[in-house]
């Protein structure tokens, strides 16, 4: 109840009988008792007690010292609380009133309707028989046989209802023997309850907690029901510990009639030293002897990130699962399923001005898919442990007369079951000396790369000691054009920006050198202007390359880029003769990129590229996408994506409204051919993943309710149903998965019904 919100205290008003009225009016004094003040709880109201007291009535009678009789039309009001009723009896030593007779008492907001009432006006103990009752906190509402006032803060409501509908006959409303409600504590205490939705009971339980605010709070979460990953039957009934405003706990008791009991915990937290802020999450769950495998199973993930002084922190991101087959037994989501890579890694990292410096252990645990091979493209190979990795960058910025230089350097242990291990060490450094002008920009830019490495004789029979020296040199200049115009009938300026880079990097064959960490990088437009086609210092690129684009770019009048066009394409002068092994021979001229995005109108948004394989003159990948967008929880996604020889997919979702209070959810994830790997023919489409979904959106609840199928392994589909009742001010009652969650991650733009927040 919101009796301890502080609210600021009205002048007091004298309420005057008109010159047609026989009402007598009368302002006595408020009695004061410092010693009965001390002895309440602290209350956000302290003078109330010490305002006058106004009484009204048609008859008043008695001694107004001691005892006030009032007859017809009764009113007492002293601050911001104000009573009427037929007739009532005011006690001036106690300060205290008792009522009868359509009884109504506004109190800080909060509205009482009876028969009866008692109360000490000083203390704010008394109670109200058969009372109606409304709530200003969060407009809360019920009825009970009898309300006893506990204090300013507390009420205890016997045989009552709750419910924060409008109107007199609820959605939903929950009854109980006893509900007290706490202000000062925003808590609701209640026992032998039972839910009603729609005057059906749909739970009951022994006790209930809720907040009355909304603010979280320590206590049982409304529990789930619903299917695991393989369509199994389990319910999950979480308690939460509110253990600080910057910490909590929430506890998962996971009964799985199929596996056991399951049990999961989750805390969190985030604060504050004299050195630093942290925070972090760690949740764990554990299986004691599934009754599937025979085997416990368990799972853990944990991420902290701690301040240790200026510009020095640490922190680890650590994962780690029982076996193989985890995700797919256990999985309720799409992201979860896919997880095969768990990472476990330490850190440190401190800097300063111009440098910063990186120290860290990390290795991975992989999750194979049970029908995984290293032939059939679902094997997940096993990346190298850097046990451990140190790396320092250092750069300034328009220094000794314009110049830019950085230095990048690391120093890493590589370790694998499997593969050679060893150390490798590398530096490198660059300076550059940006000339830029209104109009035109030029920059020539040098950059040393040194490698050393030291190999163990593990699976290696090659020269253990290897170092590497080369050198890059590139020139990027472009220049920009404007003009005023028009976009979709509104002022806009246009730019034209034509570029051209130019690298230089001599050969040296680095067949010898070991692969730990190095790859192809993906062919995008960013990528067109970097030195290096690779990713990791394992490979130096030899390249003498001229890359030419062309971007325009329409420019509201407020600064905001409404629409964007880019064409780029990279010509070897020399064919490059480094390579990974596996990677095909390059042509004489790298495929044509062609991309296009922006804001159509306020509405439509759009993305769009095309990689033209200009010497074989088809089309090797493609990609468009739209979203519309016209109003809140209103929105149609469309995407298309193609690449020769691997996937032509479409992905469709959205969100709309089928009615003023039905709003339908949607997302279906569709392979037009599929491949298999070491072959090129393609195979019948397929549904990779598909959600379907309707919510209904009343005035103090909404119901939702779908289905969801994507896949946990190769030969193996999830298909999790979810029901969910959200009431507002109360809990969500759920069967199966979450499916916010859900809708969330599916469908790009959704909205929440309740919130309107993404």
């Amino acid at each position: 109840m919101s009796w301890t919100t502080a609210h600021p205290i009205p002048s007091r008003q004298v309420f005057k009988p008109t010159a047609l009225a026989t009402a007598v009016a009368i302002v006595v004094a408020a009695a004061s008792n410092p010693a009965c003040a001390q002895s309440v709880a602290p209350a956000p109201h302290p003078n109330e007690q010490d305002l006058p007291i106004t009484i009204q009535a048609e008859d008043i009678s008695g001694r107004p010292d001691r005892q006030l009789n009032l007859e017809r039309n009764v009113e007492l009001t002293r601050g911001q609380t104000r009573l009427t009723a037929d007739s009532a009896c005011y006690f001036r030593v106690e300060d205290q009133v008792t009522a009868t007779g359509n009884v109504n008492m506004w109190r800080f907001g909060d509205r009482y309707k009876g028969d009866e009432l008692q109360l000490n006006m000083e203390t704010g103990k008394g109670y109200v028989l058969r009372p109606e009752y409304r709530l200003q906190m969060n407009n809360a509402q019920g009825n009970a046989s009898r309300i006893d006032f506990l204090g300013e803060d507390v009420a205890l409501v016997r045989e009552g209802t709750y419910s924060t509908c409008e109107g007199p006959d609820p959605d939903w409303y929950l009854k109980s023997s006893t509900l007290r409600l706490d202000s000062g504590r925003d808590v609701g205490l209640a026992g032998k309850t039972v839910i009603y939705f729609k005057d059906v009971p749909i739970l009951g339980t022994p006790a209930l907690s809720f907040s009355l605010s909304g603010a979280r709070r320590s206590g049982w979460l409304a529990p789930t029901f619903g299917f695991g990953a393989k369509g199994k039957a389990e319910v999950m009934v979480p308690y939460y510990f509110n253990i600080a405003p910057n910490r909590d706990l929430t506890l998962y008791p996971r009964m799985m009639f199929d596996r056991g009991l399951q049990l999961g915990a989750t805390g969190r937290y985030l604060g504050m030293t004299d050195r630093g802020y942290y925070q972090g999450e760690t949740h764990v769950e554990g299986l004691r002897h599934d009754r599937e495998t025979g085997e416990d199973r368990w799972r853990v993930d944990s991420i902290h990130t701690q301040g240790l002084g200026p510009g020095w922190s640490f922190g680890w991101n650590l994962h780690g699962a029982s076996d193989d087959e985890y995700p797919s037994d256990f999985s309720r989501t799409v992201a979860v399923s896919a997880e095969r890579q768990l990472l476990r890694e330490v850190r440190t990292d401190y800097s300063g001005q111009y440098w910063n410096l990186t120290a860290r252990a990390q290795n991975y645990q992989v999750l194979q898919d049970p029908a995984a091979t290293p032939t059939n493209g679902l094997f997940v190979p096993r990346p190298y442990d850097r046990l451990p990795q140190i790396n320092f960058h250092a750069g300034r910025y328009d220094v000794a007369g314009g110049f830019d230089w950085a230095l990048d350097a690391e120093a890493v242990r590589f370790w694998h079951p499997d593969f050679v291990r060893g150390n490798r060490a590398v530096a490198v450094a660059q300076l550059s000396y940006p000339i830029v002008r209104p109009g035109w920009f030029i920059t020539p830019k040098v950059i040393g790369h040194y490698s050393k490495y030291d190999l163990d004789q593990h699976n290696y029979t090659g020269e253990r000691k290897l170092s590497r020296s080369l050198h890059t040199a590139s020139l990027d200049a472009g220049l920009v054009f404007e003009r005023d115009t028009t976009l979709f009938g509104k002022a806009v300026t246009q730019t034209l920006e034509p570029r051209l880079f130019y690298v230089k990097t001599p050969y040296k064959d680095q067949s010898a050198f070991p692969i730990f960490d190095t790859g192809r990088t993906g062919f995008n437009y960013a990528q067109l202007f970097s030195e290096n086609r690779y990713v990791g210092p394992d490979r130096v690129s030899d390249a003498n390359q001229l890359t030419a684009a062309v971007v325009s770019r329409f420019i509201q009048q407020d600064g905001a880029e409404r629409l964007r066009m880019a064409f780029g394409q990279r010509i070897y002068l020399d064919e490059p003769r480094v390579r990974l092994p596996g990677e095909p021979v390059h042509q004489s001229r790298s495929d044509v990129l062609v991309a296009a995005s922006g804001r159509i109108s306020e509405t439509w948004t759009f993305d769009s590229g095309v990689q033209y394989d200009a010497t074989g003159s088809n089309l090797y990948s493609s990609n468009l996408s739209m979203q519309w967008q016209p109003a809140r929880m209103k929105v149609l996604n469309a995407e298309y994506r193609y690449q020769r020889d691997s996937f032509r997919n479409v992905d469709l979702s959205g969100q709309w409204p089928l009615s003023k209070r039905w709003y339908g959810v949607g997302r279906v994830s569709y392979a037009l051919r599929s491949y298999t790997v070491g072959n090129a023919t393609p195979g019948k489409g397929k549904i990779l993943e598909s959600l379907l979904g309707l919510e209904y959106k009343a005035d103090c609840w909404v119901f939702r309710f779908g289905a969801q199928r994507f896949v946990t392994a190769a030969q193996t589909t999830s298909t999790p149903i979810f029901f969910q009742l959200e009431l507002n001010g109360l809990s969500s009652l759920s069967l199966g998965s979450n499916p916010l969650e859900a809708f969330t991650k599916s469908v790009p733009g959704y909205t929440h019904l309740n919130t309107g927040r993404l």
